[in-house]
Formats: structure tokens, sequence, C-alpha cells
């Protein structure tokens, strides 16, 4: 079995381990760390291997015995597992499964760098984020979990627990409280994204082993056909988890946050658990809210080539809506909330989603695995907004198939991988409508009186085949194409039954890149995909009071006859490691048709709910740079270590030469978007830094008549964490200079020059603080 080895193996082989320094953070400008990147494919090897080997373990085990390395007993000294696959050491011991921890010559990886070497086989855009490094501090939303990644616009309004995340322009359009779409999101792998797009209500941010980004179609393998990709949230388990785990966070504006967990490996089986309860007051009026959360999985092996996992996740929250302001309010007073939503006493009610899935994976030989995962997703939701009281129920059901082989194909190394992932409502997504305030259009209704009843319905079915062949030494041409079918069904059924929307749509979506690795571990990369998304499922019927073909319907059949967004995207990119830093560069440009833009079309006042439609817009183009730089500043050895983190995003999206806007910049997010931080670690356990957060304006709607003001805020950190003990602690500082700024936009349509409220708030001045306590 010792020559049967994971692909991201047999990919290194007689090349050096790759070198990952344990502490990465940042403050160098975005064109020096351009620079700085261009010029590593050049650098010596053997250089490169000493620098990196003084702050890595793994790479100095590399650096001392390259000649072991290259003439190993099947070219494989470094086996690193997959998500589903054992690792194997040069002995011959399998050290690692779907769950467990993996070595690399006697060295124990965790969950990131593992992953991370896995990730590098992805001939474009990718990034693992670590929970270590995220729970130095608060961990409130995705927010503070999505942070310094390329690509990624992750930003919380208001202090409430909603946010707008949009990768390379996907659901640019959208506000931070509405499903999200446009990127495919996973919990250990399985879909939480179904036919009617993503609720956020699930994703607690603790209790995470790792993330996942996978930037457009290099989510291929995981299904994804979407713009922005995937981002898969990997949950701890027994293999990489504490006895127990306690951890308190506390600050401004009310905020309470409690975690207690569990994790253990007992004979064949292992199980981890989590509970967690948090509330605040909120930095807004009317922005109150709390969750009750429990998260959970357990693991059973049957033997060494089979083992399964069963995962549960459940969450409620009850959040108040504080609604959108101008951007002259925003800056008078950014804790302010809407006048409407302050009339409304608008607030928004999950009373309990509830996510069940199971994965079994069989290698079936040293060559192959087989890979089975089945979920079933409830998701409640109460909205109470205007004069209407909103119930939405969905029940989701998923399957996914993944075969895996490698072997020799015409005497070239080969991995081929096949996938299936199938989604679809259960029973009918259902929307109740019901009269809040007797009053406006509604006037003399009793309470509670259901005025409309509409059915939605939704499946996504896809298969997925690819393959990595290494046509010339450590070049690799990967290839797919994915076959989608698509089926949406809508309906009004009460107060009258109307005439249903049906339609259903098949396509395929081809994908082609290279890669190639310099001796020196420094990679280049380069793909063309085509990404498909079809309309949520929900997004055929007009929102109440707008109704297009009469009160008793609300179904509009010409304005919302919509169409799959397709976009065909080239990318370019570099990836390595070298004189103690880590870097990542993508250059993208995605033509892009029928994309799909939802615009507030009538807005809400104290009676009446806001209307909003979708539509496919003129042919659109995206396009931007991802660039990320982790280095190593200085090494003082017993005096500790000062490092740096950056991250740099263009996004560049307009029209193009639309009738009406020409080539417009399509609103909603910033042009430019950096982050960085420079941070120092002792070897005590104290550590400290200062970070930086940086935007550009954003446009506020489709005719480009207003934009916000660009900001910048600054932040910092410190914590201790003790070498031995198990505990921890950490003050969080933001936006020290109290800045007044606009963190996300709801585009509209055209707002003529004129200041509407369509943008949230970012968070003031405010102290966080936190306490963890473990034991093994």
């Amino acid at each position: 079995m010792t020559e049967h080895v994971h692909h991201a193996a047999q990919q290194r082989s007689s090349r050096k381990a790759p070198q990952y320094p344990i502490t990465r953070t940042a403050i160098a400008a975005g064109a020096a760390m351009l620079c700085f990147a261009s010029g590593m494919a050049a650098a010596n090897g053997n250089a490169v291997a000493v620098a990196v080997a003084a702050i890595d373990p793994v790479a100095l085990a590399a650096a001392e015995a390259p000649a072991v390395a290259a003439e190993a007993s099947g070219e494989a000294q470094a086996a690193v597992a997959g998500t589903s696959a054992a690792a194997v050491v040069s002995d011959g011991d399998v050290v690692g499964t779907m769950a467990g921890a993996v070595h690399i010559r006697g060295k124990a990886l965790n969950g990131a760098t593992k992953a991370k070497l896995r990730l590098e086989e992805v001939p474009g855009g990718v990034s693992v984020v670590s929970a270590e490094q995220v729970e130095k501090g608060r961990v409130f939303t995705s927010e503070d979990v999505l942070a310094f990644q390329p690509g990624v616009y992750a930003q919380a309004a208001g202090g409430t627990d909603g946010i707008k995340i949009s990768i390379r322009g996907s659901a640019i359009n959208r506000g931070t409280n509405f499903f999200r779409s446009g990127t495919l999101f996973l919990f250990d792998g399985l879909p939480v994204t179904g036919p009617g797009g993503t609720p956020y209500e699930l994703f607690e941010p603790l209790g995470l082993s790792r993330t996942e980004i996978l930037r457009g179609a290099n989510a291929f393998d995981q299904g994804a056909l979407m713009l922005g990709g995937a981002i898969n949230y990997v949950t701890r388990t027994g293999h990489d988890a504490a006895a127990f785990e306690a951890r308190v966070e506390a600050g401004s504006f009310g905020y309470k946050k409690v975690s207690v967990s569990s994790g253990q490996v007992i004979g064949n089986w292992d199980y981890y658990v989590q509970a967690i309860a948090s509330e605040r007051d909120g930095y807004q009026t009317l922005s109150s809210g709390e969750s009750r959360a429990f998260i959970g999985n357990l693991g059973y092996k049957f033997g060494p080539d089979v083992e399964t996992r069963f995962y549960f996740r459940y969450r409620k929250t009850d959040n108040y809506q504080p609604g959108a302001l101008t951007v002259a309010q925003v800056e008078q007073d950014p804790r302010q909330a809407n006048p409407t939503s302050v009339a409304q006493d608008a607030h928004r009610n999950q009373p309990g989603s509830r996510w069940l899935a199971n994965k079994t994976l069989w290698n079936i030989d040293g060559d192959s695995s087989l890979e089975f995962g089945a979920v079933i997703h409830d998701y409640p939701i109460d909205q109470q907004l205007g004069v209407n009281v909103g119930s939405w129920g969905f029940t989701d059901l998923s399957f996914s198939l993944n075969y895996q082989r490698r072997e020799t194909l015409f005497g070239l190394r080969s991995e081929t991988k096949l996938g299936a992932l199938s989604t679809s409502h259960n029973n009918h997504g259902w929307l109740d409508t019901r009269v809040r305030i007797p009053s406006g259009a509604t006037a003399g209704l009793p309470v509670g009186t259901l005025i409309r009843r509409a059915e939605y319905d939704g499946e996504d079915h896809i298969l997925h085949a690819g393959n990595d062949l290494e046509i010339a030494r450590d070049l690799w041409l990967t290839t797919g194409v994915s076959g989608v079918k698509t089926k949406r069904f809508t309906e009004v059924v009460y107060p009258v039954v109307n005439e249903p929307y049906a339609r259903s749509t098949t396509a395929l979506a081809p994908r082609a890149g290279l890669r190639y690795t310099f001796p020196n571990e420094v990679q280049v990369f380069g793909n063309v995909s085509r990404s498909i998304e079809p309309p949520n499922s929900w997004a055929f019927l007009t929102t109440p009071p707008a109704f297009t073909t009469g009160p008793a319907t609300g179904l509009s059949r010409h304005g919302l006859d919509l169409k799959d967004q397709t976009a065909n995207t080239f990318e370019l990119g570099t990836r390595g490691a070298a004189y103690g830093s880590n870097w990542s560069l993508s250059v993208y440009r995605s033509y892009v048709k029928n994309e799909l833009l939802s615009v507030e079309v009538v807005p809400a006042t104290a009676t009446t709910a806001a209307a909003t439609a979708e539509s496919n817009a003129t042919p659109t183009i995206h396009q931007g740079i991802e660039a990320g730089l982790e280095s190593r500043l200085w090494d003082g050895g017993a005096n500790g270590t000062l490092a740096a983190r950056q991250s740099f995003t263009l996004n560049d999206f307009y029209f193009r030469g639309d009738s009406r806007f020409g080539r417009n910049t399509l609103p909603g997010i910033p042009k430019r978007f950096y982050q960085g931080e420079l941070s120092y670690e002792h070897p005590s356990g104290f550590y400290g830094g200062l970070s930086v957060q940086a935007a550009s304006r954003i446009d506020v709607d489709y005719a480009n008549s207003f934009r916000t003001h660009g900001y910048g805020i600054v932040n910092a950190s410190f914590g201790y964490e003790h070498p031995t003990q198990g505990w921890k602690l950490f003050v969080d500082l933001r936006n020290l200079a109290d800045k007044h700024y606009v963190s996300s936009v709801s585009p509209a349509y055209n707002d003529a020059g004129t200041d509407q409220r369509r943008s949230a708030p970012g968070e003031g001045f405010a102290v966080y603080s936190g306490l963890q306590y473990a034991f093994k």
C-alpha cells in the first residue's frame, strides 16, 4: 500500500514539500505585493527552501533531506490525504481518513494545511481560512471568517448578523438580509444552497475547523456552477477538537456570546457537539437580536476502508431590521434606523432551521474511492415587514455521489473525478402573506387574515466529470464538463388559483485549465470555464403589493419570464512561497449574459412593504484582480516574530453597451477593496496586531447617478494564549477613529442623482473581549 498515495503527493515528486508559515499577517501595499510575486518564479529553489524552512518545520524536514525526497519508493515521501481519501507516510502506515489528521515526514498537519495542499491542484483562485487564526479575536459572523480573502466582499450591516457576500460580483445586487445567491454554500462538502438560494441563519461561525473558498469555476469538483464558486465550511470532529472547551465573548452594544463544546475519539467512534447562545442590543436603533444554535457530528469507522459520519445543525434567530439609510444619514448619525422600519417595528424571525446530513466514504482500493452524501434541510422564516406578515416554509432534499480514481493513462499520471449533485424542494415551498396592520390597502381586515398563498417548486440536478493529466513533468492539464438540468414552478393558490408558471432547462458547462509548478514551488496557472446560474424558485413571483397581473395572482407573465444567467470566464494567475512569504494572484474576465439583477421598484412606506423585481440584464462584464500576500517580516527567535498579511481586490463590473445605461458600472460593491494587518507574536503566548480596511466609493443605482464615499478604518487587537494550559484571552478594538461609513448597498434602478435610502452603515468604534479554555 506504500506505493498508493494521494494525487497531491504524486504531483510533488522530486520537489520540496510546500512551505506554509505558521503565522501570516500584513501591511505592504498592493502594487508592491504584485511586483514581489512576479519575481518569485526566477528565485533559486535551494535558497527558497532554506529561507522558508526557518519558519516551517515541514519545510525544514524537506530541506534537510532533498535526496531522500527525490528517490523515495514511488516518489512519495509526502503523502497527504484529500477530503475523503487516506494518507500514507513512507513507512506505509495509514494516518489519516475522512476526518483525521495527516502527516508529512512524521509531522502532524492540521486540516487547514491539508486542505491547502489539496487545493493547490486547482488551476485557479482558491484559499483556506484556519479557524485557529479567526478565533484569536471576535467571531460574530462570517464577516470575521472571510476577512483578508482576495476576491471576497463580506460585510455586515449596522452590527447585525446579516451580511452581504459577493465573490467576483456574484449577488452584487443583493442586500444583507436576502437569501444569498450566486455562490454554492456547503457544510462539510454537502450543500446548504437549494433552488431558492441560501438562507443565512445556519451560518454560525464558531465550531469550524477551516473554511475553503473556491472562486468561480474553480469550485467545479464541488458541483458548483455559479459565478461566485463555492464556500465550504468544515466542522470540527472528534479528531481535531478538545474534550471540553468553553468560550465567552462580550463587548460594545450589548454583545454577548457563550459557547460550550466537546469532541473525542472513542474506539471506532468519534463525536463533536457544541451549543452556542448569543444576543446583542445592536449598533443601530432596531438592530437587536439573539440566536441559539447546536452543532454536532458523529463518525464511525467500520474498518480501514469504510467510514460514515452524521451531521446536525440547528439554529434559531430573531433579528430586528433597522432598514436602509441615505448616505447623508449614515455620515451624520449611523446609529439611527430607517423611520419606516421603526414604524413597522420590522423584524425577521427564523423559528428554527435544521440541517441533517450523512456522508459515507468507501476507499475501494489504494487508487480509488467512492463517497455518498445525503441532506435534509428545513428552514422556516417569519418576516414582519410593513402591512403584512410573510411566513415562508422550505424543505430541501439533497444527494451527492463522488467517485475518484488515480491511475496511469497512456503512460501519464492521471486522476479522474466523477460526481453528481441533486437538490430539490420537498412538497412545495410556500409563502403565506397575512395582514399585520389593519390599515392602508387592507383596511378593515382582521390582523392575521390570509390574503395570499404562493407555492414554489424547484430542482437542480448536476452531473460533472473532470480529469487531471500530467502531460509533461510538473505540467498538468485539467479538463471537465458539467451537465445541469433545472426545474422551476410557481403559482398563487389563494385567494384564486392562477395559471402556474413552469420551466425546465438543460445546459452544459465545460472547463479546461493548465498549471505548471517550477522547481522552487512557484506555480502558474490558467483556465477557461463556463458558469450557469438559474433564477431562484421564488424570483418568478413579484413581491406584494406590486402585482403585475392583478392582486389575486401576483404573477408576471412578461417581466419575470427569466432566463438562466451564463458566463464565460478566462483566468490567469500564480501562487507560491519564497523568502518567508506566500502569495496568490488571479486575474480574470467574465463575459456574462442574462445577469440576474434584483431591483427595488416600489419603496416601502409605513403601511406597505417594498416591492422588488428580478430581471435579466443586457450583457455585462465582470473582471478583476484578486491578490493576497502573507509574509514573515522579522524572526527574532526568543524575542518573537513580526508578520504581515494583506489582500487586494479589484472589482471592475459594467454593462457592455446597454441601450439605456451604456457602459455604466454595476452598483452594489466597491471597485477597490483592501485589507492589511501587521502582527507580532511572542513565544510566551502574547500576540497583538494593527489592521486597516479601505474601500472605494460604491454606486447605488444602475444609472450611476449617486455614490457613497470611500472610507478607511483602523482596528487593533491583542491577546494571550498560554502555551500549555489551554486557555487564551483577547481584546478587539474595532474602528478606532469611529469612522462613519457605508458598508453595504442595496442597489436601485435609477435614483436620478438623489440620495435615497439604499445604504447600511458599518459599525462604529467598539470594544470586544473574550476568554476561552480547553483541555484534552
